[in-house]
């Protein structure tokens, strides 16, 4: 088994940077949804589950820890880190809320003439990162602006057989992966606690639920009128009322992931 795909998503909810290298640690890969848009009134998160217009924006994490946002038709714009105790903002997403440092109102006022809506971009320094939910992983595990969990594992035979349900391909950036593995059976990841990537060990922590976000392509942001993959997944990904597919991660120190690396099961 390899490693055959990485993918950092400098904001969240917006489009994917594909890479070839990344550091990792405690808070998944080096850059992965440190940003963040939020509802200018209330700090309420922002996805594509309701705002599908966040996955026509292109975000670069530059190597200082900055963005560059781009969208087509507008002027690109770099956006600086900002002090990580100044200008601090309340957000929520999901259950959390904490109080994290606003980028400014360059920033805001590009992403709100894009989505027609008043919004706030903000940035999670380390020091602010999220615990992982309620009985999973350790005290030292962190998250910025994921859903919960640090980093996200695909198998690449398991969106295989879910094409071939289907009855057409799905692209893999429906899931908004970080790792992608290849070699492996269809869902033997399910059955995975512990693997080790490289010298990096990794712990399996719990299945991924998935949401309508699936069913948006993500090179158009059009919604698939028969609801698919999620339609079929429902026949066979479905336990307690929560679709399945794909498995929640957390890292074990600090290091760097290669496409390609060998995969070796530990647990």
């Amino acid at each position: 088994m390899i490693l055959s795909a990485l993918y950092r998503y400098p904001v969240k909810s917006v489009q994917a940077q594909s890479l070839q290298a990344s550091a990792v640690g405690s808070m998944g890969l080096e850059g992965d949804r440190r940003w963040m848009v939020v509802e200018a009134d209330n700090g309420r998160f922002l996805t594509q589950r309701a705002w599908p217009g966040l996955g026509l924006i292109h975000a670069d994490y530059l190597a200082d820890g900055s963005l560059l946002l781009a969208a087509a038709g507008r002027a690109s714009l770099q956006v600086a880190v900002p002090p990580a105790d100044e200008a601090l903002r309340g957000v929520t997403i999901w259950r959390d809320t904490l109080r994290v440092p606003d980028a400014g109102d360059e920033a805001a006022a590009w992403l709100s003439e894009l989505l027609g809506k008043p919004v706030r971009l903000v940035h999670c320094p380390a020091p602010r990162a999220r615990y992982l939910p309620s009985g999973y992983g350790l005290a030292s595990d962190r998250a910025a602006f994921p859903d919960g969990f640090p980093l996200l594992l695909i198998g690449q035979a398991s969106l295989d057989e879910l094409s071939r349900r289907v009855g057409r391909p799905m692209q893999m950036l429906r899931f908004r992966p970080n790792l992608v593995v290849e070699g492996a059976e269809a869902f033997a990841e399910d059955q995975w606690k512990r693997i080790r990537i490289g010298a990096m060990t990794l712990r399996v922590l719990k299945p991924s639920v998935r949401c309508i976000l699936t069913t948006l392509d993500p090179a158009t942001g059009e919604r698939s009128p028969d609801r698919e993959p999620l339609t079929t997944l429902k026949t066979f990904r479905e336990k307690e009322g929560d679709v399945l597919f794909g498995q929640n991660l957390a890292v074990d120190g600090e290091g760097e992931l290669q496409v390609g690396m060998a995969v070796e099961v530990l647990e």
